[in-house]
Order: structure tokens, then C-alpha cells, then sequence
């Protein structure tokens, strides 16, 4: 089961201003694919919230996009930031990346962000959102939502 990120929103308001906020604070956040063997690629990407959905947008013929292309599988993770406080909690999205063809979405996309041209554009189906951050500086929480489910919340000491 898949959901867009406008479903995620509407589900858990919350956690997705909170995810967002955290994409927001950096411009760049690493993307891990799969390569032809099964093998991890992690590279730095841009991401965009915009019009319900996270978009992925990539250079072309990147090795990231032709990865995609093949294997539509992806986790995202924000960028954590300087030092070693993750201002806000370390935010992860997985799912699957579609390929976007459509001129009229493209065009709207370059409207809005103006990428260099060309470009791969990628609309996002999330399977998992994460959250990880700790509490009262005792305890980590991990917030986990998964399509057709609430937010489910562990905490250990």
C-alpha cells in the first residue's frame, strides 16, 4: 500500500508539518537507490513539497534517476545538520519513486522551481514516514506511519 504525500498530510498533520519543517532547514538531503546489482547508491538531492506530493527532481541520465527508472524503490533521509544535534529529529520517507512524463506537470514543476534543463522528474508513493528524536534527554522516540495505520510511537530509555 502506497499513499501520496497529500494522503500522508491529511493523516497525520502533525508529523507532516514536522517532517516537513525538518526537509526545510537544508537544501540538500541524501537519497538511497538501488543499483543494477541490488546494491545501495546513497547521492544528495533536492526535494520539493508542492501541490500534495514530495517531488524528486534529478539531472539527467543521473545515475540516481536511471537507478529509479529500474527499481522504483527509495528511502530519503533529511540532512541532519551540523554537529551533532539533529534540530528536530532525524526524518526519513520510503516508498517508491514514479517517473513524471506528463509536459503539463513538468511544466508546472519548472514554473514553480525553475530546475536546469533537462531534468528527471519524480512524484513520490510513500510506504513508511519516520521520525526518530529523543526526549527529556532520556529517552528515544521513533514515530512510524505506514499507510492505512495511525502513527505508532516507541520510546526506550
Amino acid at each position: 500500500m502506497t499513499a501520496n504525500w497529500a494522503t500522508f498530510t491529511a493523516a497525520e498533520p502533525d508529523l507532516a508539518a514536522t517532517v516537513e519543517k525538518r526537509f526545510g532547514a537544508f537544501t540538500h538531503h541524501i537519497l538511497a537507490t538501488l543499483r543494477k546489482d541490488g546494491s545501495p547508491r546513497t547521492t544528495g538531492l533536492e526535494v520539493r513539497f508542492l501541490d500534495g506530493e514530495l517531488w524528486l527532481g534529478m539531472m539527467p541520465d543521473s545515475l540516481k534517476a536511471l537507478d529509479l527508472r529500474r527499481d522504483a524503490r527509495f528511502a530519503l533521509q533529511a540532512n541532519p545538520g551540523p554537529g551533532t544535534d539533529t534540530h528536530g529529529g532525524d526524518v526519513r520517507v520510503s516508498g517508491r519513486a514514479v517517473e513524471v512524463t506528463d509536459a503539463g506537470v513538468k511544466g508546472a514543476y519548472r514554473k514553480e522551481v525553475e530546475p536546469p534543463e533537462p531534468f528527471h522528474l519524480f512524484r513520490t508513493e510513500l510506504t513508511e514516514v519516520v521520525r526518530t528524536y529523543v526526549e527529556d534527554e532520556k529517552y528515544l522516540v521513533v514515530q512510524v506511519w505506514k499507510p492505512g495505520g495511525p502513527v505508532r510511537t516507541l520510546k526506550r530509555t
